[in-house]
C-alpha cells in the first residue's frame, strides 16, 4: 500500500518537475465569490525551450466559484503575452517557421491555451502568439495576443 501511495505521489509531482513547465509569477483576485475561490488573473512565466535567454509572461483569467475551485469551470478566453530577452539570446539548432512551444490545459475537457513561436526571416525576429484551442462566444473569433523578440537587437 505504501508503494502505491509513493508511486501516486511521484506521478503527481512529475509535471511540476518538468523544466519547460510554467513558473507562477503571481495572481490577483478580480471578482469576489461568496462560495469557492474568487475569480482571478494569474501570470505565469514560460522559458522557450529552444531559445535560451527568452522568457514569455502570459496572463490569463480564471473563473472562481465552486466549479472553478474544482477545475470544472470554463475559463474565459482572455489572455495577454509579453516575451522578452532576459539574457543573451541563443537559438538551439534550426527553428521551424511555426512551432507550438507551450501548451497548458485550461479546463477539465477540451480547452488548452497555446503559445506558438513564428520566425520572421526578413526582420530576424521571433514572434510569439498566445491563443486558445476553443473559442467561446457567438462570433467564433479566436482571442489572441502577440509579442516579438528581436534576435539581434540594434
Amino acid at each position: 500500500m505504501l508503494r502505491l501511495i509513493a508511486l501516486c505521489a511521484l506521478l503527481l509531482a512529475l509535471p511540476a518537475l518538468a523544466a519547460d513547465g510554467p513558473s507562477r509569477v503571481g495572481q490577483v483576485d478580480t471578482t469576489f465569490r461568496l462560495v469557492g475561490r474568487n475569480d482571478r488573473v494569474i501570470v505565469d512565466r514560460y522559458d522557450d525551450p529552444r531559445v535560451d535567454g527568452v522568457s514569455c509572461y502570459v496572463s490569463r483569467a480564471e473563473t472562481g466559484g465552486v466549479a472553478g475551485s474544482f477545475g470544472l469551470a470554463t475559463d474565459p478566453n482572455r489572455f495577454s503575452i509579453a516575451c522578452r530577452a532576459v539574457g543573451p539570446v541563443t537559438v538551439k539548432g534550426k527553428l521551424p517557421d511555426n512551432e507550438i512551444v507551450f501548451g497548458e490545459r485550461m479546463s477539465a475537457f477540451f480547452k488548452e491555451v497555446r503559445v506558438t513561436r513564428m520566425y520572421d526571416h526578413e526582420k530576424d525576429v521571433l514572434v510569439y502568439l498566445v491563443w486558445s484551442t476553443i473559442t467561446l462566444g457567438r462570433d467564433g473569433s479566436a482571442f489572441n495576443s502577440v509579442t516579438a523578440v528581436p534576435l539581434h537587437p540594434n
